[in-house]
């Protein structure tokens, strides 16, 4: 993988796409994988899991770029690499930014009115451009 595939997602992320949907897509994008359910299949875990305050969005986006590489392609493969991938992006993510729940990283309930005042109010999504860099740098660094 590229080292330039945290700028991509940044860049995806300020062009409006949530945080799952752009690191998905630049790890999709620089293995040359083309489908049109890039980046729908990563909309519902934007925003921690749909606005649940769960997995940060960015994580998800990268355990889901692991997986087009180390995802197993039948019941009769071992998740083993993967799992050891994910774990590790995991880590490396809690270490550099000491969460990677949504609401422990911005500050925010974004399932709430409050929350999403909060976030825009206080310009949170540009921290979580910091977000979906790392987790886009982390999930290539893995591979």
């Amino acid at each position: 993988m590229h080292k330039d595939v945290g700028i991509r997602a940044r860049q995806l992320f300020e062009a409006d796409y949530g945080c799952a949907e752009s690191v998905l897509m630049a790890i999709a994008e620089d293995l040359g994988v083309a489908s049109d359910i890039i980046p729908k299949i990563a909309t519902g875990f934007c925003g921690g899991m749909a606005r649940t305050c769960g997995l940060c969005g960015a994580v998800s986006g990268a355990v889901m770029g692991l997986g087009l590489v180390t995802g197993r392609g039948s019941n009769k493969d071992s998740e083993d690499a993967n799992y050891q991938l994910v774990r590790q992006v995991l880590a490396d993510f809690n270490t550099e930014f000491g969460s990677v729940n949504c609401r422990d990283l911005t500050g925010c309930d974004l399932g709430t009115e409050d929350g999403r005042r909060y976030f825009k109010d206080n310009k949170v999504r540009q921290r979580c451009a910091g977000f979906v860099e790392a987790a886009a740098r982390l999930a290539a660094g893995a591979l």
